[in-house]
């Protein structure tokens, strides 16, 4: 059976609503789950609950990584909740791991246990944004402030094959986030990561603006983890501002009271289409492993949820179809070099044949006189 391990102490929430949120994981996922902390205080937020199913086990770990603690100093902590998560499953005794903590001392911590997939420069966070449709990918939500063109085409190719694999869509369109469709618009890094997206072997239909996210117009969108990550936050600010309006609204009056009462089936499933909750975690894409952050604020379902999303990226093997499709793109880039170094490695043969006198190398006489 899977084994997805837990960092218990990571969130704005932990203990309490990650072991919870283990607990519905355990029963309802068909996976173990392993919830990695100070063993005394999650055996107690555990004594709180009527039923320990047998799949969920309990290590041990006597330190905390803190939400605002540097990448570095996390990495100081030796038995951290988090670092031993990674241990985990760098030793093969967990597929996943899941932690609602600091998202930077996650990237860290996993590139310095596991390492980076072949082929990829830097891991990138993945968050799934809802639509009319099976939802869109944004990489890189934040992981990366600095890129270069060729991180945001690794970038394309991750989120494409997550995008297919988990989310079942046939031929991800992928597309750069710029501040218009006309291909003179952007910087000089989408104008550059363009040019070459449009030779990998993606979908790719050009630039595409934010208001395209949600459109259905495109299934990947690309960009550096700054604007990744503001276009995200401005999103989550965007939908709650709607969904507060709604509530004033329905607030009024009992005329309005009541329209609540009778369109409140729906709008309870469309609240359901716009809770991050129901979403889960982020996928690291890029690690030698699966790693999902949780949002710092999750509470029970988001927890399960996150676990649910590992559980997906273990089943659908993404980190094998990353490395054959980077390895085959290198493959690719590489062709014409090796034509170019045959040609000219013939070319310098014939450049050190010596000249014959009296006729040159036409002479098919020897060169007598």
């Amino acid at each position: 059976m899977m084994k997805i391990a837990v960092d218990a102490m990571g969130g704005d929430r932990a203990p309490g609503a990650v072991v919870e949120g283990a607990l519905f994981a355990a029963k309802e996922l068909g996976t173990e789950v392993v919830l990695i902390g100070q063993k005394e205080i999650v055996e107690r937020e555990l004594a709180r609950h009527s039923s320990i199913p047998p799949s969920l086990e309990v290590v041990p770990a006597s330190q905390t990584v803190t939400m605002d603690e540097s990448p570095s100093a996390a990495l100081k902590k030796k038995d951290s909740s988090m670092k031993v998560a990674f241990d985990l499953m760098k030793r093969g005794e967990a597929q996943a791991v899941v932690s609602a903590g600091n998202s930077g001392a996650m990237m860290g911590t996993g590139m310095f246990v596991l390492g980076n997939l072949p082929g990829v420069d830097r891991p990138a966070i993945l968050v799934v944004v809802p639509t009319l449709g099976k939802g869109t990918v944004i990489i890189d939500a934040g992981a990366n402030v600095d890129c270069k063109p060729r991180h945001l085409v690794q970038f394309g190719l991750m989120g494409s094959i997550y995008a297919e694999g988990v989310l079942g869509i046939s031929e991800p369109r992928v597309g750069v986030l710029s501040n218009g469709e006309e291909e003179g618009k952007g910087n000089d890094l989408t104008r550059a990561a363009s040019e070459q997206l449009s030779s990998a072997p993606l979908n790719y239909i050009g630039y595409v603006e934010g208001r395209d996210i949600c459109s259905g117009e495109v299934d990947v969108v690309v960009c550096d983890g700054f604007t990744g990550n503001v276009t995200l936050k401005t999103m989550e600010g965007v939908a709650s501002f709607i969904l507060g309006v709604l509530k004033d609204a329905f607030r009024q009056n009992t005329l309005s009271r009541l329209g609540y009462l009778l369109g409140r089936k729906s709008l309870l499933q469309a609240y359901t289409r716009l809770d991050h909750a129901e979403y889960g975690g982020a996928p690291l894409m890029g690690l030698d492993g699966i790693a999902i952050i949780a949002h710092g604020g999750s509470g029970p379902k988001a927890i399960k949820n996150a676990i649910r999303v590992a559980k997906e990226a273990v089943t659908h093997d993404v980190n094998r179809h990353i490395v054959e499709a980077l390895g085959s793109l290198g493959e690719r880039d590489k062709f014409p070099r090796r034509i170019w170094q045959q040609i000219k490695s013939k070319i310098e043969t014939l450049n050190e044949k010596p000249v014959q006198e009296g006729g040159g190398g036409d002479n098919k006489s020897g060169g007598r006189g």
